[in-house]
């Protein structure tokens, strides 16, 4: 079993190393035509740029022919737009000035609305507090008064002197604005000595009651019309300051808003009238210099062209000693010999690697696979399958030598007990006897194995000294040559360096 997986890894292993042998090739690049691509590319290059320079060469010289006109036209322009221009800065000026100051009024507007409101909320307050305690008085002072006369009237007035009503109307005959007749009248009706078995004329009484009744419901209905009026008053008040208030924040929300946008239109036209100003002078002045400007800059472009023109024969005249016959020999003897790259491995040499792999194996089962690849036409596919296939097998079977080997060990102990005290004796001798031969096999494994390092390291003394050699005949030669190719390079150098230096 352990043989059979042993062949089955060789053959995937066979299989990866093929794989990996056909994505690895190594690839060189002659650095001499990497010189030569770079130097074509600046050439390329130079050619660009001269038909840049061209075109806008001829653009300019377009607009010396005809700017003349285009310019008197854009100085004429700005001489009429740059006073309107500041006829326009100026009126923004005054107007945020305006608005400024506008705000500053509805804002202390504002403040004085809010502050009435509240000087008058407070005010509504008091007069609310006063009028509650006064018509509460009066309310009980005339709810009294009506008690009184019914208890009069009824002829209960010796009980009604001993009620907390008779209390009131006493301090009502004192405080109220009576005649004195009928103060008199009323504190000799409520004197508590005279009130025991004297009978009053309860008609006077409770006329001089109702009197003083009457006085106080008119004198109710007074402050009640006059608190009345005064929420009227309040409310309209308040009404209209919030009314003033709601129209200042509306205008300061407004005027905001226009003083914003007028500091915005403020600052674009200064950028206009600057920009204005800076391109009447710059169009004033190019004017006067225009022919001058335009016969610089014809002298400066020959001078480019010129330039130009020398620097691209420089470069071809390089590349046409790089590229010359007897320096592309030369500089191929001294690049690496392409006898060093690796080949692709084919899939008959994968094929091959893998019966080899399974070669030496006697299960019928790794005889299909062997037989497989042998075939004319090989679908690998097919031969995994196969594979994948009986690693699946070798598990099931694995799983089922490890339940054997349990019950075997479990068997074999129990016969190792019984024979335990027998064999003890024979069992020490065994194990003395195969020390001995272990010690003795490892001793000779261990010669042969010296023995055949050493062997190994003489012949690898031998190779390394051959390969020594030939290193160092192929190093005098790639010394020759590349000295010739320096040689080469820097006659090329040279050529460069008459052009750039």
């Amino acid at each position: 079993m352990v043989a059979l997986r042993a062949v089955l890894v060789a053959a995937l292993a066979a299989r990866a190393d093929a794989a990996g042998l056909r994505g690895r090739t190594a690839l060189t690049v002659n650095p001499i035509r990497r010189v030569v691509t770079m130097l074509q590319g600046m050439q390329t290059k130079i050619v660009e740029e001269g038909k840049r320079d061209q075109e806008l060469y001829d653009k300019f010289m377009c607009y010396c022919q005809t700017g003349a006109s285009d310019l008197a036209a854009s100085v004429q322009a700005a001489e009429t737009k740059m006073p309107a221009v500041t006829s326009a800065l100026e009126e923004a000026s005054a107007q945020k000035t305006q608005l400024e100051a506008d705000l500053v009024q509805h804002k202390q507007d504002r403040v004085d609305a809010e502050d009435a409101v509240k000087e008058a909320t407070a005010l509504r307050g008091k007069e609310a507090a006063i009028f509650a305690k006064a018509s509460g008085d009066y309310k009980t002072n005339i709810a009294a008064t009506g008690k009184a006369i019914d208890l009069i009237s009824k002829g209960a007035g010796g009980s009604f002197l001993q009620t907390n009503t008779a209390a009131i109307v006493r301090s009502l005959t004192i405080n109220m604005d009576l005649s004195s007749a009928d103060r008199d009248m009323m504190s000799s009706f409520l004197s508590e000595g005279q009130g025991q078995g004297y009978t009053p004329q309860s008609g006077q009484i409770t006329g001089i009651l109702k009197q003083m009744k009457d006085t106080m419901e008119a004198d109710l209905a007074d402050i009640t019309k006059t608190e009345e009026e005064s929420k009227a008053t309040y409310e309209g008040l308040v009404a209209a300051k919030e009314q003033e208030i709601a129209a200042n924040s509306k205008a300061i929300e407004d005027k905001t808003k226009r003083l914003g946008e007028t500091g915005v239109k403020i600052e674009e036209l200064k950028e206009d009238l600057e920009d204005t100003s800076a391109s009447y002078v710059e169009d004033k002045k190019f004017l006067a210099d225009l022919d001058k400007n335009c016969a610089t800059k014809t002298a400066e472009y020959e001078v480019v062209k010129k330039t130009r023109a020398e620097e691209t024969l420089a470069i071809a005249e390089t590349i046409k000693i790089l590229n010359d016959d007897d320096a592309l020999e030369l500089f191929k003897t001294t690049l690496p010999s392409s006898s060093l790259l690796q080949v692709t491995v084919k899939d008959k040499e994968v094929r091959h690697m893998a019966i080899k792999a399974l070669r030496g194996s006697h299960d019928n089962r790794l005889d299909f696979i062997s037989l497989a690849l042998r075939g004319k036409k090989v679908n690998f596919d097919k031969v995994l399958a196969m594979i994948d296939e009986m690693v699946t097998l070798l598990g099931k079977e694995q799983v089922d030598d490890d339940g054997k080997k349990v019950y075997c060990e479990k068997e074999i102990d129990a016969a190792e007990d019984k024979k335990k005290e027998l064999d003890l004796d024979i069992s020490d001798l065994e194990k003395a006897i195969e020390e001995t031969k272990a010690f003795i096999e490892t001793t000779t494994e261990e010669l042969a194995a010296l023995a055949a390092g050493i062997n190994a390291l003489d012949k690898s003394v031998i190779k390394a000294t051959d390969q020594r050699k030939a290193e160092n005949e192929e190093y005098k030669s790639t010394m020759a040559q590349n000295t010739a190719a320096k040689e080469l390079l820097g006659v090329a150098k040279n050529r460069l360096n008459k052009f750039y230096n």
